[in-house]
């Protein structure tokens, strides 16, 4: 395992920034140890919904947790909007970063992780693997 430190930028997508970093650096597993930061109309799938619900306007991102692979993720956060109330669910393509995020990556260079359609859940679920040895 190595950590992968990360700075998000202004108007990044979450989930694209995340999986894009992670393929840059050569690796295809990793999870989210931490993450913090601001977002901007952030689309959250909240618990036995369909669809997202877009947390309208400036949020704080509490928690970022979740896999990560460098063609798919499944991340899940906590936010406040502006107000103060307190969002939790699974976050959505989208996720625009408003001033900074702050993640830490926990990089799994012996695995590899990807996501294929599970007909019991209707969801692509996580599959993992061991990479072959060089």
């Amino acid at each position: 395992m190595n950590l992968l430190p990360l700075r998000l930028l202004p108007g990044a997508d979450l989930r694209r920034a995340l999986e894009a970093a992670l393929a840059a650096d050569g690796a295809s597993a990793a999870f989210v140890v931490a993450g913090i930061g601001s977002l901007a109309d952030a689309p959250l799938r909240l618990a036995g919904a369909g669809e997202a619900r877009v947390i309208a306007g400036a949020s704080e991102l509490l928690t970022l947790s979740g896999s990560v692979g460098a063609d798919a993720s499944h991340l899940h956060a906590t936010l406040a909007d502006a107000t103060g109330r307190v969002w939790g669910g699974h976050v959505g393509y989208g996720c625009r970063v408003r001033t900074t995020a702050e993640i830490l990556l926990a990089r799994l260079s012996e695995w590899q992780f990807s996501r294929t359609f599970d007909p019991r859940t209707g969801f692509a679920e996580l599959e993992i693997a061991r990479k072959p040895l060089a």
